[in-house]
């Protein structure tokens, strides 16, 4: 009984461990299975990749080459006809977009200004320095002037200029570089090149003005012959000395020059000289002095006036004209700093006042009975 009890139970753990051989066996084979399967879906996944790749290569590719192939054409191709290119719109890049854009500005800039074709009054013809060049708005003195008299005003003023030619220059018609008043006259008479003055308003001016149908010439200059101190208002001193040096290197020589020439040139045209206005001259904050007081060698500003004052004298019967900003304008000690920005250059208000009083001169001259 025992024996055949211990036989069963060993029977039964043979049983047990076969049955557990077959379990692993039948693990290992479903894990080997299910392996198997991961590694052909990973197998399929990498082909899928790969194809994916060669397609988006080959797209690439096409795309480049479809690309070189346009542009190709687009540069052997002919101009299309006008017709063509008002039924298919035209392909434009956006530098070609630029390109076009600043040549349409470029145009624009290069454009003749508007021709101002109103009936005016009179014509003036302005020659004169910072004074009516600073401002070319409504409020500076040019235009006021202009609108005092109904006037088209042709200003050919720029700052920093002077009358006389200054101690370097040449009267040499060949070689002529000043941009002075009598350069400027010489520039309206033909006798220089006039290349000096572009980039210049009076360059436009020169261009631009019939100088024939000029009613007026204005002249104003003084105050940078002054402070250049290098300009005599006069070759002839007032202790009875003279210069060694010729006329158009003085004030009032240039200012003889330059009336003589236009009145030769253009004998129905008035000239009006306005002096020099009262200054102020400063260091910075510290004044130096005024049109009175200050001399550099050659006299006050106020001589320099009066100078203007005697050249315009020597045209008497001539219709030359003199304006005495100096005395005249308004313009004093008293009214400084209310008519003066810096103590040379005018305020609107200075302005106003100084162009409505040289106007009255012209005013007068031209309608007499009003």
């Amino acid at each position: 009984m025992g024996n055949t009890r211990r036989g069963r139970q060993n029977i039964n753990m043979l049983l047990v461990v076969l049955i557990g051989f077959c379990v692993l066996a039948i693990i290992e084979i479903v894990y080997g299975q299910a392996q198997m399967k991961v590694e052909r879906e990973r197998l399929d996944l990498e082909e899928q990749n790969r194809q994916a790749v060669e397609e988006l290569k080959e797209e690439w590719r096409s795309l480049r080459e479809g690309s070189s192939v346009v542009t190709a054409e687009s540069e052997a191709a002919p101009a299309a006809s006008e017709a063509d290119q008002e039924e298919t719109p035209e392909k434009i890049t956006k530098q070609e977009t630029v390109k076009k854009d600043t040549k349409e500005e470029k145009k624009e800039e290069d454009a003749p200004k508007e021709e101002d074709d109103r009936d005016y009054s009179m014509q003036i013809v302005i020659l004169g320095d910072s004074i009516m060049d600073g401002d070319r708005t409504e409020s500076g003195a040019a235009d006021i002037i202009g609108e005092q008299l109904d006037a088209k005003i042709y200003n050919m003023s720029m700052g920093g200029t002077t009358a006389a030619l200054l101690p370097n220059d040449q009267y040499n018609f060949a070689t002529w570089e000043s941009r002075s008043l009598l350069g400027v006259v010489h520039g309206i008479l033909g006798n220089i090149n006039t290349d000096i003055f572009d980039g210049y308003a009076a360059g436009e001016v020169l261009k631009t003005c019939d100088f024939d149908k000029t009613d007026y010439f204005i002249i104003e200059y003084g105050v940078n012959d002054f402070l250049t101190k290098q300009i005599p208002n006069s070759r002839y001193l007032e202790g009875g000395d003279t210069l060694a040096i010729d006329e158009a290197h003085t004030y009032t020589g240039a200012l003889h020059d330059a009336v003589s020439r236009l009145k030769a040139r253009f004998p129905d045209a008035g000239i009006l000289i306005a002096a020099p206005h009262y200054c102020q001259v400063f260091n910075g904050n510290t004044f130096i002095g005024d049109g009175y007081s200050l001399d550099y060698g050659y006299g006050s500003l106020i001589t320099y006036a009066r100078g203007a004052g005697y050249v315009a004298g020597q045209f008497e019967g001539e219709r030359v004209f003199f304006f005495n900003a100096f005395e005249e304008s308004g313009i004093d000690a008293d009214t400084a700093d209310e008519y003066l920005a810096d103590g040379i250059h005018m305020t609107p208000l200075g302005a106003r006042v100084y162009a409505e009083k040289l106007a009255k001169i012209i005013h007068n001259d031209y309608a007499p009975e009003e």
